[in-house]
């Protein structure tokens, strides 16, 4: 392509921009996408990589270049600066860090709950809020914590935690030290703009080595207070209690150092950290006011859903009227669930709240919203190239961990097997669910919901599979062996010897019996082989016998003469001087 045409583009473009600037009739591109299986439209957007897929594909002399932007574009969520007219609000702090490091047994040793023998396996599985008042100096001060996730399936909920926050606590077990998990945190950590304070815990066990784990924050550009840094280190111990206090009072120390405020005479914002359905009540959202006041009774827009707040709770399930910034709360009313991460607005009368829920919805059925990136098209693509998939139903008891568990079974996805949601919903599994699974011969996978007594009758009868999680990453497994399961298998072909034709005694039309020697190796019975003239492969062949003179034997070594059978799919015109090369050929099973 030295002499290729240089179009410049941008990194999301619409199908028909592209075709005006390849100067192609739009169905020309729509048409090459549909080929690969992609259902596009006019308006339809499509990345940088995709498009020069799609050029790639309709082998035009053009090259592809991004066009310079005149400012970085911002793909996540802004955290809201304090408003200084405001006023003093309680701090938000995330507590993030590698699973099973102690995260929720510090928060229950804070708040005296014993959240962590509730979770399956002892390990977070859901973003969770709730407040505490801490006596500081005399006086009650209180504390907004969020629990996040340590497993790595749930990075979205944890950098949506660290959104939400004013200062993160990094957990790090002295006796384990910084981890995977560790890192990512501090990551987003930084980039949400926040202060850190690392707790330092299980300093009771056997094995703590707070020296060694302060040297791995300092490879993390974390350098702590008595090193020179500024980062501060609180030794704690979940178990026993020690060290708890202080980190409290630290916390409120550096709240009053960031000076955090924020208006309450405004109308409430926030944003929803967590959605599911509960009998009897219907969708239920958590949430965190960022600003203004929230009132029961109020309408409230988020996202795609409107309600008018029925009941407006703390999250220890205690009324409230009304809730102001830093809090967490439990809303009730909403017509429809409301999206992990969507931000709330309170509005003046249910007639605005339809009017924007109306915008959203008009916005998301136009095609410049829809957006096809390479991934997907590749997927598309090597779908129709009998990419082996895995069909699948997921339900899921919350909204943050549904995104999870798809996000993570997505990533198993490779160019052979592919993970095939054809159905995602929150809640228990219903006769619909069943329905679908058994029409497209899919999987049902429920990760803490609830299985009816009729349901598991009609999916036995229609033999749906439906398999209960409680832990993510036994779920994960799950899937990683039904995939593994379509792989197809590694064929592995070892040599044994090589015959020198000497001799052809009979051929027929599928069988052939001759005589040589053995000149590599050693000969096998039973085995494969292929024949040789020169460096053509004449057939593919399966030895049926071996003698030695007169008797039958199962292996000849080098140096010795023997005759051979050998049988084929088509006639074989041996001639003297051919080579028969013996192999033995294993299938080995694959795994992602």
């Amino acid at each position: 392509m030295a002499n290729a045409t240089v179009i410049e583009i941008e990194d999301m473009i619409t199908v028909g921009t592209l075709a005006e600037k390849l100067m192609l009739p739009v169905t020309r591109i729509i048409g090459e996408l549909m080929k690969n299986g992609v259902m596009a439209t006019v308006n339809e957007r499509i990345d940088f990589d995709t498009a020069q897929i799609i050029v790639g594909e309709l082998g035009l002399d053009v090259e592809l270049a991004r066009k310079p932007e005149a400012a970085p574009a911002i793909s996540t969520r802004v955290k809201r600066p304090d408003n200084n007219k405001g006023v003093t609000r309680p701090p938000v702090v995330a507590v993030m860090g590698h699973v099973d490091h102690g995260k929720t047994s510090l928060l229950d040793a804070i708040r005296s709950a014993q959240v962590a023998r509730g979770e399956a396996g002892g390990i977070t599985q859901h973003i969770s809020a709730y407040q505490i008042t801490h006596n500081y100096n005399g006086v009650g001060r209180a504390i907004t914590f969020l629990d996040t996730p340590g497993h790595e399936a749930f990075a979205a909920i944890r950098e949506h935690g660290a959104l939400l926050t004013d200062i993160v606590i990094i957990v790090v077990a002295a006796d384990d030290g910084v981890k995977p998990q560790t890192i990512e945190a501090i990551r987003f950590a930084r980039k949400a703009g926040v202060r850190i304070i690392v707790a330092m815990n299980k300093m009771d066990k056997e094995g703590a080595n707070p020296d060694r784990v302060k040297q791995q924050l300092s490879e993390q550009d974390l350098l702590v207070e008595e090193w020179g840094g500024d980062i501060v280190v609180v030794e704690v111990s979940a178990k026993t209690g020690k060290g708890v206090p202080e980190l409290l009072d630290m916390l409120l120390l550096v709240a009053d150092v960031e000076d955090l405020k924020a208006e309450v005479d405004l109308p409430g914002t926030g944003l929803i950290i967590e959605a599911h359905v509960e009998q009897g009540r219907g969708p239920v959202a958590h949430a965190l006011v960022e600003s203004g006041t929230v009132n029961r009774g109020d309408f409230i827009v988020a996202g795609g859903s409107y309600a008018k707040i029925r009941n407006l709770e703390s999250t220890d399930g205690k009324s409230l009227e009304k809730a102001t910034p830093s809090t967490p709360v439990v809303i009730t009313g909403f017509k429809t669930l409301p999206e992990f991460g969507d931000e709330f607005t309170v509005v003046a009368n249910e007639k605005l709240a339809r009017i924007q829920v109306a915008a959203v919805a008009t916005d998301k059925k136009s095609g410049g919203r829809t957006e096809v990136n390479s991934n997907e098209l590749i997927r598309m693509i090597n779908r129709n190239n009998k990419i082996e998939e895995f069909n699948i139903i997921i339900k899921a008891d919350v909204q943050g961990s549904l995104t999870s568990v798809i996000d993570s079974l997505k990533a198993l996805d490779t160019d052979e097997v592919a993970v095939r949601v054809v159905g995602s919903g929150i809640g228990t599994i219903t006769e619909n669910d069943a329905h679908l699974a058994h029409t497209t011969n899919a999987v049902i996978y429920g990760f803490n919901v609830s299985l009816p007594a009729n349901i598991r009758q009609h999916a036995s009868r229609d033999k749906v599979s439906v398999r209960m999680y409680k832990i993510i990453y036994e779920l994960i497994d799950d899937v990683k062996v039904e995939l593994t399961e379509r792989l197809a298998p590694e064929i592995h072909e070892t040599d044994l010897g090589r015959l020198i034709v000497r001799g052809i005694f009979n051929t027929t039309k599928n069988e052939v019996i001759c005589g040589g020697e053995v000149t590599k190796g050693k000969l096998t019975f039973p085995a494969l082989a292929r024949v040789m003239r020169g460096d053509e492969k004449i057939a593919d062949v399966e030895i049926t016998g071996l003698k030695r003179g007169p008797a039958e034997t199962k292996e000849v070594f080098e140096g010795e003469m023997c005759g051979m059978s050998f049988h084929s799919t088509s006639r074989v015109d041996l001639v003297e001087g051919d080579r028969i090369e013996l192999f033995t050929r294993e299938s080995i099973k694959r795994s992602l």
